[in-house]
């Protein structure tokens, strides 16, 4: 693997542990609790022309072997209804990556529903992307575009991998190095992100208001504006197989999220609008599924935005 990878999971590493000391600018802000004064460290990192505050005092690692980290408040109230009202129009059944032939499924493991969205689709996701590589210390580039998850009663998705076993979705960007799951919504009950193979899972106190499926692992509860940041592959680019992570099932409510994956090289090869291709092995399966007329942005493009499913879509000239 190129040591150019080594550095940047190194270095995100470390800027994730040593949070408050790393930044390019950093200004010292007051809060009051009672009659004391408490000292915050406030990150501002430009990116993209956009000056993204970033607060380490509200991230936590929760876990080394996975890595995972959890930032309170990631999002605003207002970015988690919008990503919602984005994408509520056009939900379709999440489908799962055959781990021969690389093609997109359907599996009973996973019966949520979902919808992708175009990157820097308007000013909130930019803004929201932008934030995210600011936390994470890897590049935009590297990331696929959001996808928003709905969960309604008894949904789920059942532990799995995010980095590839087959080598054609490893063609483009190669393996996933790092998952960000942003909550967009509260859940009554159930709805946890569980990591059953975590090395804190025995540690972590659960009574009777967590489901039976957190038990298994380390588990963390969907909160609103939240934001899960956990890696697949260790600081020498090796698989992590410790990263087995899954979503339990609703059980009272439902559940949004939001997940942004990051690859270990650029995901933005875009080809030119004169080739007529398909960016990805499921576009077949998302245009068979009605995807070119529900999604038109992501699959065939617009004017400023080359789609990725332009062959299946029969858009060519």
């Amino acid at each position: 693997m190129d040591c150019c990878l080594h550095v940047i999971l190194g270095f995100s590493l470390c800027f994730i542990a040593v949070f408050p000391h790393l930044s390019h600018s950093s200004r010292q802000s007051s809060l009051w609790n009672g009659n004391k004064e408490i000292k915050t460290s406030i990150l501002k990192l430009t990116t993209n022309s956009l000056s993204t505050p970033i607060d380490p005092t509200r991230v936590t690692q929760i876990s080394w072997h996975p890595r995972v980290f959890i930032y309170r408040n990631f999002l605003t109230n207002e970015e988690c209804d919008h990503f919602i009202s984005l994408a509520k129009d056009s939900l379709e059944k999440s489908m799962v990556t055959d781990l021969e032939t690389g093609e997109s499924i359907e599996s009973e493991y996973r019966t949520s529903t979902g919808a992708f969205l175009v990157k820097a689709q308007d000013e909130v996701v930019a803004n929201v992307e932008a934030r995210i590589a600011a936390w994470t210390f890897l590049p935009e580039e590297n990331g696929e575009p959001m996808q928003i998850l709905h969960y309604e009663h008894g949904q789920k998705y059942e532990p799995h991998f995010d980095y590839f076993m087959d080598k054609i979705n490893q063609e483009i960007g190669g393996h996933r190095v790092a998952t960000v799951l942003m909550y967009l919504s509260d859940v009554d009950k159930g709805g946890e992100t569980v990591f059953p193979r975590s090395e804190a899972a025995d540690s972590q106190p659960k009574g009777d208001d967590w489901s039976n499926c957190a038990k298994d692992g380390y588990a963390v509860k969907p909160r609103k504006g939240d934001a899960l940041l956990f890696f697949s592959l260790h600081i020498n680019a090796t698989t992590d197989r410790l990263s087995l992570h899954g979503s339990c099932p609703v059980i009272e409510g439902e559940k949004w999220s939001a997940t942004k994956w990051i690859h270990v090289r650029s995901y933005d090869s875009i080809p030119s609008a004169e080739k007529c291709i398909d960016m990805y092995p499921e576009c077949s399966s998302w245009a068979a599924s009605g995807e070119c007329d529900k999604n038109p942005s992501y699959m065939v493009g617009t004017e400023e935005y080359v789609g990725h499913c332009r062959k299946s879509c029969n858009v060519c000239s």
